[in-house]
């Protein structure tokens, strides 16, 4: 199966006053500098997902996608921007990552995968451990099979916004991640000086 990948930098920022996480400098070099390092090597190619002025990320070599659906629409639209892109170019499948989860795991890809194929499931998402017990879900971090895009663009035409409400009735596997931080993200100043603290 031949899978490409889609980083989402297409969200508003607002917990960090807003422009792009992915360009915040961390180590020395900005985030996304570090999304596309861990990415590239599970797929056999990568698009970024963003909107406005796509010479902003001229420095990564990707290519840059806009939502098609209008009114910052979420991962979703980000995803479906993937999706058509993908299989323009003759994907099958799709991951998508977030551009501002700096340290996710270097077997994304092909836990997915199998989690996919073990479950008999078109779709498969990751899990990372709560602190109480159970298992949060990682939206962002998903596994999509290219050939749903036209039933994606018709649930967001249609008002859906949340990736869950979505995947569910799809058909999504469960992917657990026993890594406790490996799906940290960046949303505040805060969370910014934790990323950069961590080796």
């Amino acid at each position: 199966m031949k899978v490409a990948g889609v980083i989402l930098a297409g969200g508003q920022a607002r917990r960090m006053g807003g422009g792009d996480k992915g360009l915040l400098p961390l180590h020395g070099r900005p985030v996304l500098s570090r999304i596309v390092a861990r990415l590239a090597p599970q797929v056999e190619t990568m698009v970024l997902n963003a909107n406005g002025d796509a010479i902003r990320f001229s420095e990564f070599g990707l290519p840059v996608v806009a939502d098609s659906i209008a009114g910052h629409a979420g991962p979703l639209a980000g995803v479906l921007a993937g999706m058509d892109w993908a299989a323009a170019n003759g994907y099958e499948a799709l991951v998508s990552v977030a551009s501002d989860s700096p340290f996710f795991p270097l077997d994304l890809v092909k836990r997915l995968l199998e989690a996919r194929q073990k479950q008999g499931t078109p779709l498969a998402m990751a899990h990372s451990p709560k602190p109480g017990g159970g298992f949060f879900r990682q939206p962002t971090f998903t596994l999509y099979r290219v050939s749903d895009r036209e039933a994606l663009r018709k649930s967001l035409e249609n008002g859906l916004r949340k990736v869950i409400l979505w995947t569910g009735p799809m058909g999504c596997a469960t992917c657990i991640f026993e890594e406790p931080d490996a799906f940290f993200n960046i949303n505040t100043p805060q969370d910014l000086a934790i990323a950069e603290a961590r080796k």
